[in-house]
């Protein structure tokens, strides 16, 4: 009898098994046993190696030239292009624009005389071939083949030797030697394994598009994040026309990067100017404020909308969209406790107006003052301004005020556009506060009391 070619492996305690179990036999996890080639996990004896380590300072760290995308944008989260023989990992939701932007990229590195190729296992060369014809550049030039073998697609890597290849999706690829469906934990971990392996030996710049889960994480195994160079997240929503491209992991450049595009029918256009567009909405109504957040290096000026209104429903509602659900309960717990807003028995909506979303602690106080402006139905700002106030911020349990990141970059930003007042946190050349309580108090200028719409 033929002996199997490949062995479940365990995850945890790396017993092997030749069949699948539910449960462990070495350590009793379960769903932790997954398949690989046999052999793979093997300890490895015998010669010792002659390898000797040396100081840093006398390794010699060649400078690579990098390979511009034609994308301003999205070379600066990248920091400053694509690396030959890098490996970027691209996620994002269904219908977000990823296929766009990789058939975008390698049509303008086609134009520029750079060798592409573009692998589908999702759809037919037709399919791609209609989609590159919407799209500005060389699109249409970029050799492309639909193919789902993994044996296939290295192969034709090692054929063609493009300088630049993108794989849509790296969840569809079938390794034969593995009897698991494509897409499964052991059937991503060796494809991305191969992959990186060609990659690296050929000098290929790689292009992986990722699936994400409902919850909008990659999906498939953590170790396919830890094998690739660059992790990057293309985040938005669907029915809104923005897309924030953020760097998650990047080992030739900084995390700090973020690029704003809109999608339009001839594909994904750069939002140089993205402050410009989100403010020029901004008013002046009760519950509105700007948030002057920091998107990496760059400041961006987003304006957030609150509702308050009374609820029969028990608990009240909170619902909140482009923030941290359980941040704004942390707001609201202050605001209640320190800012006298009590708003047990009110429904609170809060919303960052354009699909933009904020994950920083900067965006407490410009959230906490949007929520006490709805609830009392009053306009932040000084009597007869004509541009709305601006703030940034985090908030203590205790209900300070506290330091954030970039407050300089923040209040230029902001007064670029003329924005008045700007709160902000002690230190910075802005309207200075030090507790949420001083914050309303400027905020509702000669505004009375703030109170609650209803009594907790």
């Amino acid at each position: 009898m033929a002996r199997a070619s490949t062995v479940h492996v365990c995850s945890i305690c790396a017993h092997e098994e030749p069949r699948w179990h539910g449960r462990c036999p070495g350590c009793g996890e379960w769903n932790t046993l997954v398949e690989e080639p046999r052999g793979r996990s093997a300890p490895r004896h015998g010669g010792v190696s002659t390898a000797k380590p040396i100081a840093l300072a006398d390794v010699s760290a060649p400078e690579v030239p990098r390979l511009a995308t034609g994308i301003g944008e999205l070379d600066r989260v990248l920091g400053g292009g694509i690396v030959p023989g890098s490996v970027v990992l691209l996620g994002g939701a269904p219908g977000i624009g990823k296929s766009t932007l990789t058939n975008m990229v390698l049509g303008n590195l086609a134009g520029a005389g750079h060798r592409t190729l573009y692998v589908s296992g999702e759809e037919s060369t037709a399919q791609v071939a209609l989609r590159a014809a919407r799209l500005p550049g060389a699109a249409l030039s970029v050799p492309a083949v639909a193919e789902t073998d993994l044996e296939t697609v290295v192969a034709i890597l090692e054929r063609e030797l493009p300088e630049v290849c993108v794989i849509d999706s790296v969840q569809t690829l079938d390794a034969r030697e593995l009897s698991s469906a494509a897409g499964s934990v052991g059937q991503v971990r060796e494809v991305a394994a191969r992959i990186v392996g060609v990659a690296k030996r050929r000098s290929i710049a790689v292009l992986l598009v990722g699936h994400v889960t409902k919850d909008g994480a990659l999906a498939g195994p953590r170790v396919l994040e830890h094998l690739v160079d660059c992790v990057l997240a293309f985040e938005g929503e669907r029915e809104r026309s923005y897309r924030t491209l953020r760097a998650i992991k990047n080992r030739f450049g900084s995390t700090n990067e973020a690029g704003v595009f809109e999608m339009r029918q001839g594909g994904l256009v750069e939002v140089l100017d993205a402050s410009a567009r989100f403010v020029k909405g901004a008013t002046r109504a009760p519950g509105s404020v700007v948030l002057a957040a920091m998107e990496g290096s760059r400041p961006l000026l987003v304006e957030v909308q609150a509702l308050v209104s009374p609820s029969d429903l028990v608990p009240p509602r909170r619902v909140v969209n482009g923030l941290d659900r359980n941040r704004l309960a942390l707001v609201l717990a202050v605001l209640a406790r320190h800012g006298g807003v009590a708003l047990g028995g009110s429904d609170v909506f809060v919303n960052v107006v354009g699909g933009v979303r904020v994950d920083e602690p900067g965006a407490d106080l410009a959230v906490a003052l949007a929520v006490a402006s709805a609830s009392r139905g009053v306009t932040l700002g000084p009597p007869g301004a004509s541009t709305p106030i601006a703030a940034f911020g985090e908030l203590g349990l205790t209900g300070e005020l506290r330091w954030v990141a970039h407050p300089e970059r923040r209040i230029a930003e902001a007064r670029r556009f003329g924005l008045d007042p700007v709160l902000a946190p002690r230190g910075t050349e802005a309207t200075e506060v030090a507790t949420l309580r001083a914050a309303l108090d400027v905020a509702f200028a000669t505004a009375p009391r703030v109170a609650a719409v209803a009594a907790a």
